[in-house]
C-alpha cells in the first residue's frame, strides 16, 4: 500500500526516532536534549506534578527550543510530544489538555484508550495525535476515532508491552493503514532503527536507552542497571501494576522478591509475609526496561547517544545497500 507523505512537522528530524515518554524519567532536561539532538522528545503530562507545573515545563521547553533554533539555523530542533493517559482514572486529563492547547503542543501521544473528542481537540490547535496499541484490533479502533498515527508496541518493549512479534504486528497494520507509524520494542541501536523502517515503520520509538543518559531523571542505580543489563535480565510480569510489563530483574530482586517465581495479579493485593517488600512501587522501585538494552554500555549525554545511533544507522544502510546491489 502506498504511504501518505509524513506531516511536515517531521521534516526537521536528524534520525527517524521518537523518544518515548518515560514515567518519572522524562522531564524538560531530557526532552530538550532529545529535540536539540534532532529526534522527537516526549514526556508524560503526569510527570509534571502538581498539575500547574505542566505550564512551567511547556513554557521552558518552548522557549529553550526557540532560542536553539535562532542560534542554530543549520540544525533546528525536532518537535516535542506530550503523552496523555486517556483512561478514565486520569482526573487531570481535561486540565492537561487545556494547558497543552495554550502552548500548541505539536504532537500528542495517547495511551490506555482512544477518544474521538481528544483527537478533535488536538487537531483544533493544529497538533497531531499518535496512539499506542498492542494489536491490530486496537489499532483499527484508534484510527476510527481520529488518531493520525499509530505506535505499535511489540514484544520486548519496556514498561507495559505487548507480546506480538514486530513482524506480525507491522504487516497486519500496514495491510490497511498508510499513515505515520512508530514501532516500539527492543530498539537500542542504529541498526534496529533501520530494521524498523524495513518492516514498514516511519520511526523507531525508543525509551530504555535514554534512561542511561545524563539528562534522564533516574537514580544512578537505575541507569547502571540499564548499562549492565541484557535481554535475559528483563522480566515480564503483571504483578506490579496489574498489567503485564517488562522490568529489570535486579530491581525485583532488590525488593525481596524472586523474579523467577512471581505470582500473577496485583502487588497491592498480595500477602508475602516476610518474604518480600510489598511497599515496592512500580517505576519508582521496580524499574521498567525493554529487551534492547544490550547495546547500551555507558551513561552518556543524549547527544552522544543519538550520534552513535546515527553512525550505526548509516553504516547499516550502507551495508544493506551493498548487499542488495550484489544480488
Amino acid at each position: 500500500m502506498p504511504r501518505k507523505a509524513l506531516p511536515a512537522i517531521f521534516d526537521r528530524l536528524r534520525l527517524p526516532v521518537i523518544g518515548s515518554p518515560l514515567f518519572i524519567i522524562s522531564g524538560p532536561d531530557l526532552v530538550i536534549a532529545q529535540c536539540k539532538a534532532g529526534i522527537v522528545g516526549s514526556f508524560p503530562a503526569l510527570n509534571a506534578r502538581p498539575q500547574t507545573m505542566l505550564d512551567e515545563w511547556l513554557h521552558r521547553i518552548t522557549e529553550e527550543l526557540a532560542a536553539w533554533d535562532r542560534d542554530n539555523p543549520d540544525k533546528p530542533s525536532a518537535p516535542f510530544a506530550v503523552n496523555q493517559i486517556v483512561h478514565k482514572s486520569n482526573d487531570r486529563l481535561l486540565a492537561d489538555l487545556a494547558t497543552c492547547e495554550k502552548w500548541k503542543v505539536p504532537i500528542t501521544i495517547t495511551s490506555l484508550g482512544a477518544r474521538e473528542e481528544l483527537n478533535q481537540a488536538v487537531h483544533g490547535w493544529g497538533g497531531i495525535t499518535l496512539h499506542d496499541v498492542i494489536d491490530d484490533r486496537f489499532a483499527r479502533k484508534a484510527i476510527e476515532k481520529g488518531a493520525d498515527g499509530l505506535i505499535p508496541v511489540a514484544a520486548g518493549a519496556g514498561g507495559h508491552a505487548g507480546t506480538l512479534s514486530p513482524f506480525a504486528l507491522m504487516q497486519e497494520i500496514r495491510a490497511w493503514f498508510d499513515g505515520p507509524v512508530a514501532l516500539s520494542g527492543a530498539i537500542g541501536c542504529g541498526r534496529s532503527i533501520l530494521a524498523a523502517q524495513a518492516l514498514g515503520a516511519d520511526f523507531a520509538y525508543i525509551g530504555s536507552a535514554f534512561i542511561a543518559t545524563e539528562e534522564a531523571n533516574a537514580v544512578e542505580g537505575y541507569k547502571q542497571g540499564i548499562v549492565e543489563g541484557r535481554a535475559q535480565d528483563i522480566v515480564y510480569s503483571n504483578l506490579f501494576t496489574g498489567v503485564h510489563g517488562n522490568y529489570l530483574r535486579g530491581s525485583i530482586e532488590a525488593s525481596g522478591l524472586d523474579p523467577d517465581n512471581l505470582p500473577e495479579g496485583d502487588l497491592k493485593t498480595m500477602n508475602f509475609g516476610s518474604g518480600g517488600n510489598t511497599e515496592a512501587k512500580a517505576w519508582k522501585d521496580i524499574w521498567g526496561s525493554g529487551q534492547g538494552i544490550g547495546m547500551i554500555d555507558a551513561v552518556q549525554p543524549v547527544e552522544a547517544l543519538v550520534s552513535r545511533f546515527e553512525q550505526e544507522y548509516h553504516t547499516a544502510y550502507s551495508e544493506l545497500s551493498g548487499a542488495i546491489r550484489r544480488r
